[in-house]
């Protein structure tokens, strides 16, 4: 590996770099529960840092290795913990939510396709798939145009009387 003489290269590569160390130390921290700390200055001397649970946890394991932690400490990373699985859930559950929206979407799009090729000229060309989307089309039309038909149908009653 060679020094970046470039000034804006290597502070975009150290910030490129940072990210990537960061999620790697996500990662162990996830797989492993292990506590951990870094530490790092960039090329502009502005200081970053990463610790889970917290300072505290892994400033006092680093200094006293065979001091257990008190209780306070204890509570506290354990709340940390807990947010950071709770916030892991969560991300997975947003995670599955748009991969259903973009499944949807395609869908959607696929659906808007046939509409837009003329999909009543060529009806024999259709793939199974296609017909079960323009079934179900269909049904929500058929579903909407009577909905409408018997509000019109009310509207005209009730100014009959």
């Amino acid at each position: 590996m060679e020094k970046l003489e470039n000034e804006v290269a290597r502070y975009a590569s150290f910030l490129e770099h940072r990210l990537s160390l960061y999620k790697l130390a996500g990662d162990l921290v996830q797989q492993h529960d292990a506590d951990l700390g870094i530490v790092l200055s960039s090329p502009t001397n502005k200081p970053y840092s990463f610790f889970h649970p917290t300072v505290e946890v892994v400033s006092q394991c680093l200094l006293n290795p065979n001091v257990e932690l008190g209780d306070t400490t204890k509570l506290v990373a354990t709340c940390v913990r807990n947010n950071v699985n709770e916030m892991e859930y969560k991300l997975a559950e947003l995670k599955i939510r748009e991969d259903v929206a973009s499944k949807q979407s395609v869908i959607l799009d696929q659906a808007k396709e046939i509409r837009e090729i003329g999909w009543w000229e060529d009806v024999e060309k259709l793939k199974t798939d296609e017909v079960a989307q323009l079934e179900a089309w269909l049904d929500v039309v058929d579903f909407n145009m009577k909905n409408r038909l018997k509000q019109l149908e009310n509207e005209v009653a009730s100014n009959a009387s």
